[in-house]
C-alpha cells in the first residue's frame, strides 16, 4: 500500500478514506498532547479490526498541509507510540513506524513526517474506549452483533481455521525451502508457488496477495516467533517442588520450527531429569520421566494448542516431584477431560496433517517413537498416561485453568520406589 512516497502524497491530497488516516500533533513540556493517547489507541486498534492501513502523523487532516514533526521530538513520538501500541491497546497492536522526510507545502523547505502502517490484524483488539472498526474516514464503535461475528471470523470456529488464516504481516519469501521440501511427495506439483497453495502454506488475503498460512510460519519458517510472538516454548527446571526463581535449575525459552521445538524440549527435560538405578540383578536405569510420554505430550500440546491467543506461550516447567505442560486454549471442540483417552479432535486440522507428515530425527525413532511427529491415531494420550503410571505408580492429571489453559501434570519417579 503506496509503495512510493509520490503515491503516498496523492493520496493525501485526496483525504482520509478507509485505508488512511491524517493527524497533526502537538507537543507540551517536551510530549504530545494532542490527540490524547487514548484517542490515538482507538484510531489504531479500529484500523487494526478493519484493514491494511496507513496513519500518518504531521499532517493537517483538513487542509491537508504537511506541517511535519519537529526532528527533536520524533523520539518522543516514537516513545510515544510505542507506549500505546503495547499498554493501551489489548492484545498489543504490531505495527510499522518509519520516519519519512517530504517537502513542506509552502517553500523548498523539509518536514518530517511520520508513517504508521498497519495490517489487518489476526486478531480484534481492544482499545480504551472499547472494541472499533474503521467506516470510511472515520471510527466507529462496534456493535454487540458485529463484535460477536469478528471474534468468530478470527478464531478457530470460522469455516476457514486459525491455522489456515493468512498471516498479512509476513513476505511469501519467509517459508523456506529447505523446511517445506520435506512434505514434498512424487505426486507433489513442481512449481514451488503452486505446492505452497496446495499444501495451504500460502493462501491469498482479501486483497488477493499471496501470504503465508499460520501454519506455513510454524512449520516452515525458521523464526515463527517474528510474526507469531507466543509461538515458543518457555522451559524452566527447579530444584524443589515450588515455582521459585531463587531455585531455578535451568531455564531456556524454545524457539524454532514446531517440530524442532519439540525435539529440543524433549532433550531440556531429558537433560535436567535425574536418573536413579538399581541392580537386579544388572543395573538398571529409572529415570524420572518416561521419554515417550513426554514426547506425546509435547507433540500434542504444540498440535492442539490455541495459538489465537495473543500473549500466551506453552510452559514446561520441571519440579522435583512433577512436570507440569500448561497450553493456551480449552478443550477443542466438545470434549472434556473425562473423554480425552476416549476421543480424537483437533482445534488445528492442517497443523496435525503437517506434523503427520514430519520425520523423527533418527536417535528419536530408533528409541520406539514411530517415524513421523504424530499418528493422528488418537493413542497419544493412551501412552501418556499409561506409561507415566507405569514408571512412577501415580495416574497423570489433566485439568483445566480458568477455561484458558489445559494442564498436564505427570509425577516424577521417586528414588525409594527403585
Amino acid at each position: 500500500m503506496f509503495q512510493t512516497t509520490e503515491e503516498l502524497l496523492n493520496q493525501i491530497h485526496l483525504g482520509e478514506d478507509s485505508s488512511l488516516e491524517l493527524k497533526d500533533l502537538r507537543f507540551g513540556a517536551n510530549k504530545v498532547i494532542s490527540p490524547s493517547r487514548d484517542s490515538m489507541a482507538d484510531e489504531l486498534a479500529a484500523m487494526a479490526n478493519t484493514t491494511d492501513g496507513v496513519v500518518v502523523l504531521g499532517i493537517d487532516d483538513k487542509s491537508k498541509l504537511i506541517n511535519g514533526l519537529p526532528e527533536d521530538k520524533l523520539s518522543i513520538v516514537e516513545a510515544w507510540l510505542d507506549e500505546i501500541c503495547n499498554d493501551s491497546i489489548d492484545p498489543p497492536l504490531v505495527c510499522v513506524i518509519r520516519k519519512i522526510p517530504l517537502l513542506n507545502n509552502e517553500n523548498s523547505g523539509s518536514r518530517i513526517i511520520v508513517r504508521i502502517d498497519i495490517q489487518k490484524s489476526l486478531f480484534v483488539h481492544q482499545s480504551p474506549s472499547g472494541y472499533f472498526q474503521r467506516i470510511g474516514s472515520s471510527k466507529r464503535l462496534m456493535k454487540p452483533d458485529n463484535l460477536a461475528r469478528l471474534f468468530q471470523q478470527r478464531s478457530q470456529t470460522r469455516i476457514i481455521r486459525f491455522d489456515e488464516q493468512p498471516v498479512t504481516t509476513a513476505e511469501i519469501s519467509c517459508l523456506e525451502k529447505k523446511l517445506w521440501e520435506k512434505f514434498k511427495t512424487p505426486q507433489s506439483p513442481q512449481e514451488d508457488g503452486e505446492f505452497l497453495d496446495k499444501l495451504n502454506l500460502s493462501t491469498r488475503d482479501e486483497r488477493g496477495k499471496m501470504c503465508p498460512t499460520v501454519s506455513g510460519i510454524l512449520m516452515t519458517c525458521s523464526k515463527p516467533h517474528e510474526y507469531l510472538p507466543n509461538a515458543f516454548i518457555q522451559a524452566v527446571s527447579y530444584r524443589g517442588k515450588e515455582r521459585n526463581a531463587a531455585y531455578q535449575i535451568d531455564a531456556r525459552d524454545i524457539f524454532g520450527t514446531l517440530d524442532l521445538q519439540i525435539v529440543e524440549a524433549c532433550n531440556f527435560v531429558k537433560k535436567n531429569m535425574q536418573v536413579y538405578a538399581k541392580k537386579e540383578p544388572g543395573r538398571i536405569d529409572i529415570p524420572q520421566f518416561d521419554m515417550q510420554a513426554i514426547f506425546e505430550a509435547l507433540v500434542n500440546a504444540v498440535a492442539h494448542r490455541d495459538y489465537s491467543i495473543y500473549g500466551s506461550k506453552i510452559r514446561l516447567h520441571m519440579f522435583s516431584d512433577r512436570l507440569e505442560i500448561n497450553s493456551p486454549g480449552t478443550i477443542p471442540n466438545s470434549m472434556t477431560i473425562e473423554s480425552l483417552p476416549l476421543r480424537q479432535s483437533s482445534r488445528n486440522e492442517l497443523l496435525t496433517s503437517l506434523l503427520a507428515r514430519s520425520p523423527l530425527p533418527t536417535y528419536l525413532s530408533e528409541q520406539g517413537h514411530r517415524n513421523y511427529l504424530m499418528d493422528k491415531r488418537g493413542e497419544g494420550v493412551p501412552i501418556i498416561l499409561s506409561k507415566s503410571q507405569k514408571l512412577s505408580g501415580l495416574r497423570p492429571i489433566y485439568s483445566l485453568v480458568d477455561d484458558m489453559e489445559l494442564q498436564l501434570t505427570i509425577f516424577a519417579a521417586e528414588a525409594a520406589q527403585t
